[in-house]
């Protein structure tokens, strides 16, 4: 029992750090490189970095004890031998990771803009307006835990090489940041070209957060294109000008369509 409650405690410390250092790094890149994009922010960062941390300790249970059940009784199916499966497998298992992601992510986060689940929990996610960086883990505690289960359950049922499994939370953690802080890191080619019609960065994102009922995906547009739920790119400008005239919408489903955003890079 201790050495699985050091495991959970092991993994939550980690979560955190891993939060910390990263939305912080891009949180220090976003200042340097727009030096007012986060001004009048910082209560709602520090609110952010509250619910974030409160999210590193769901996402550390789950995650500690695959971690003790893996390394003493061989639980899951993540194998250390690279050579154990033929080598395609290896990318091969990161999209069925990414893919099997994106699509719990996608549905349970459709049902959180239902009225009733908004209210409850993903109204905290959506008080930052607009997002930063600090605010990639910044979920009520129920809605932290529909994101705590899916990999931890992934484990027991598709095999994959531990290094694998690292790079798909890189993404997983990459992307959860940079889709929330304010502008677009990726080159514009890739952003407006035919690979950004089908991945998803801050620019699909950023849309998401100004209208509430659309863009749900977290890594491709898929579900978003096959469901009628893509609605394009948003803009970072409307974005900082509705934050400051206070025009930000209140309720999942209950909020009204908003005017198309043109979809851009910012500016610098």
């Amino acid at each position: 029992m201790i050495a699985l409650l050091f495991s959970v405690a092991a993994m939550t410390v980690i979560v955190a750090v891993r939060y910390l250092v990263t939305s912080g790094g891009f949180a220090l890149w976003t200042a340097r490189r727009f030096p007012r994009r986060l001004a009048g922010q910082r209560a709602q960062v520090r609110r952010e970095i509250g619910w974030s941390l409160a999210s590193a300790a769901i996402y550390g249970a789950p995650a500690g004890i695959v971690a003790w059940g893996w390394q003493r009784h061989g639980w899951t199916q993540i194998y250390t031998d690279v050579a154990a499966r033929p080598l395609w497998w290896l990318p091969l298992s990161v999209l069925i990771y990414l893919f099997a992601h994106d699509s719990w992510f996608y549905w349970t986060h459709r049902w959180m803009h239902r009225p009733r689940p908004f209210r409850i929990a993903h109204a905290v996610h959506h008080a930052s307006r607009p997002p930063t960086a600090w605010a990639a883990m910044s979920f009520h505690p129920w809605e932290a835990l529909t994101g705590a289960v899916v990999i931890p359950a992934l484990v027991f049922l598709v095999p994959i090489h531990v290094g694998a499994l690292g790079l798909v939370l890189a993404i997983m953690t990459l992307m959860g940041v940079t889709n929330h802080m304010g502008w677009e890191m990726f080159p514009r080619a890739l952003v407006h070209g035919k690979a950004g019609q089908w991945l998803i960065t801050a620019s699909h994102h950023e849309l998401h957060h100004q209208r509430y009922r659309c863009n749900y995906g977290l890594y491709f547009r898929v579900w978003d294109r096959l469901c009628g739920t893509d609605e394009g790119l948003g803009s970072f400008a409307e974005a900082r000008a509705r934050a400051r005239s206070g025009d930000a919408r209140d309720g999942g489903d209950l909020a009204g369509p908003a005017p198309r955003a043109a979809a851009g890079h910012p500016a610098g």
